[in-house]
Parts: C-alpha cells; structure tokens; sequence
C-alpha cells in the first residue's frame, strides 16, 4: 500500500507577490497579462476569487467583475527562485518526487521513515518548512494514490490538509462529482449529465464495455478512477513529450497572408526556446497552432525529423484553411520521439503550448 502526498501551495505566484509587498496583503490581487494585450490570469488571491476571479480567465473579464483588482505581471525568474527551495524541501524526505508545476508535486512516502513513518506528519512538516523558510503557505492531500491525494489536497484550502486512508477511499471517491475525475471538463461532464450521471458513484453503474463504447480509451480509466484505483507511480522524472511557443496578438491577424507575416517571429522565438531546453531526442513531428477569432481551436502536424520554416507554413495553411477567418492566436512547436511506446500515465504529458507554468492551467 502506497502513501502518496500531493503538495501545492496556495496561489503560488499571488503568494509570492504578498510575500514580497506586503501592502497587498488583504487587497485582491492577480498574476496574469494586460486586458489590452488579451491576457488571461494566471493565479490570483483568494480576495480576488471571492468576486469570481479565477485562473485562465480573461484579464478584461477579471477586471470587470472586480475593477478594483490589482493586476501584476508574471516575473518568473523570483517564482524559480521560490521553487528551488520548495522542490529542495520535498526532497529532504523522498527521492520519489514528481513535479507537476513550479510549486506542485507528488511525493511517494511509502516506507520512509521519518516522523515514525507518517504521512500525514511528514505532510504537516512539509508544509510548516515552507512557511518558514519560503515565507508562503501550502495545501496538502494524503491517500494511498495520486488521484485520491490530488483531489484530497483541495479539501482543506488554503492552509490545510486532508487524509484517506486505505479503506476511507471508496466511500471518499463514490461522493465526488465526476469532474473530479482527471481528463472530465465540461464537454464530458456535460455528457455524463445527461444520462443521469453526477457523481462517481452514478458512473459506477456503467460496466466497462459501456464506457469504452461511449468515450474510447478513456472509458477505462473512467471505470477506474470512479473507484478510486489509480495504481500509476510516482515518477521523478517526467519526460517533455513536447516543446512549443505561442502568441496571442493584441489585434487579430485578418487574413492567411497576415499569418504567414507574423510566423517568422514565433519560429525564431521557438528555436530560441529550443535552443535553451537542449533538448537531445529526436524531433518527431511539427505542430501548428491556431486559434481564431471566434475562440475555434484547431491543430496541424505533419511528421518531420528537422521542422524548417517551409513546414511550418505548409501547416498553417493546412490549419488556416478549416475555418478561414481572423485569427488572434499562433503557436508553432515540436513532438518528440517516444521511446516508452505508449502515452504513459494521465498526467504525464506536459501539455502543447503551456504558455504559463503552473498556475494559468486553473489549479485551485
């Protein structure tokens, strides 16, 4: 039986921002990029969620349901700093770390024996360190899975942690909306409504043949996860499947030519990024990204040892071509080879263009 820890602080970013000024204390206050420029928030203060603020909302949304918000720009470089000593405090107790943010991770606490062997003690000391030596607070969830310890350490935010134990678990996971379950947004949650299916307990009436008929491969872990089986370790080493870059430009690019213009600037920031990350697996394929004016998603890849810019305007094209109007968002990366032979475990994939760290994910 495993003892896992799901570690998180508390609006990370915002957290840091009081820390360093403490006149903002008490004042709501977001992370995030200018309504002007279309910005989204990245993490914001409990005071701003309070006026219905949240994380990857738009700016100028923000600031309409809260005009007296406080909006900051992300600095990075200070979230880093910060993060070096938390990850360095996770350590001090396990090897078996896996880092799912700047302030996020799993730890595997199972048979380490400090604090007489107990989890929910190591997670109090965990958490008291990074008080005291960050200066911010954290939450904290203690189960015999990742899933379980995941969604328990939202229970007692901010500033707290809950614990399932081993046999607290099914009735602790049957009680839980199914859009708990890890991969269920509001198009699966939507459609799980409307066969009468709320909790995890209703979805437990689905046999798997049903599940997998309705969503593919996700029925498995759906017929899983609503009992609360999650036998995915902890993986200290999580493996970028993918290196992007995007923009979202301040006024819309109206036309294919316009994108073409504007494509040169993001490959070369790309390379500038990919440059950085020396990165040594072979490049797989080369990916497209646009979003258009009417907020309509859409993706283009192509395999491709070594990406040039001829490939990246072939795909925008191919992308460009499925909707034709005006487009506020372009982003142009990679995929890389895949040793494994398989997608791995839920969230073992660092999403394609994560254009903030973390927080603008929307974390609690």
């Amino acid at each position: 039986m495993r003892k896992i820890i799901h570690c998180d602080c508390d609006c990370f970013y915002a957290s840091v921002e009081m820390r360093d000024d403490p006149s903002l204390v008490g004042r709501p206050i977001a992370v995030g990029g200018r309504a002007e420029t279309r910005g989204v928030i990245a993490t914001c203060n409990y005071e701003a969620r309070a006026f219905g603020v949240h994380s990857a909302m738009s700016t100028s949304r923000a600031l309409q349901l809260c005009p007296q918000l406080v909006l900051l720009p992300p600095d990075f470089e200070r979230y880093r700093v910060a993060s070096r000593t938390i990850l360095d405090i996770y350590r001090d107790y396990t090897p078996l770390v896996e880092p799912l943010s700047l302030d996020e991770a799993y730890l595997d606490v199972t048979g380490v024996d400090r604090c007489q062997g107990s989890a929910t003690l190591m997670a109090q000391e965990i958490r008291a360190r990074i008080q005291a030596e960050v200066g911010i607070t954290a939450s904290a969830g203690i189960a015999p899975n990742k899933f379980v310890a995941k969604v328990a350490s939202d229970w007692n935010k901010p500033n707290g942690q809950f614990v399932v134990r081993p046999d607290e678990v099914d009735a602790f996971v049957a009680a839980l909306p199914v859009k708990k379950i890890f991969g269920v947004g509001k198009v699966t949650a939507a459609k799980l409504r409307r066969q009468g299916v709320e909790t995890c307990a209703d979805l437990r009436a689905w046999s798997l043949a049903e599940l997998t008929q309705a969503f593919g491969s996700f029925g498995a872990s759906l017929h899983r996860l609503c009992r609360g089986i999650d036998d995915r370790p902890v993986k200290p080493d999580r493996i970028r499947k993918s290196l992007s870059v995007e923009t979202t430009y301040a006024n819309d690019l109206p036309d294919l030519a316009a994108c073409h213009a504007a494509l040169p600037a993001l490959i070369a920031e790309f390379r500038a990024r990919f440059g950085r990350a020396r990165e040594t697996r072979p490049v797989h394929k080369a990916v497209v990204k646009i979003k258009f004016a009417d907020f309509v998603q859409t993706t283009a890849e192509c395999v491709a040892a070594a990406p040039d810019d001829g490939v990246w305007h072939a795909l925008l094209e191919e992308a460009h071509a499925r909707r034709g109007r005006p487009v506020r968002l372009l982003g142009v990366g990679v995929r890389f080879v895949e040793h494994d032979g398989g997608e791995g475990g839920q969230e073992a994939q660092i999403p394609l263009f994560d254009a903030l760290p973390g927080e603008a994910r929307g974390k609690p």
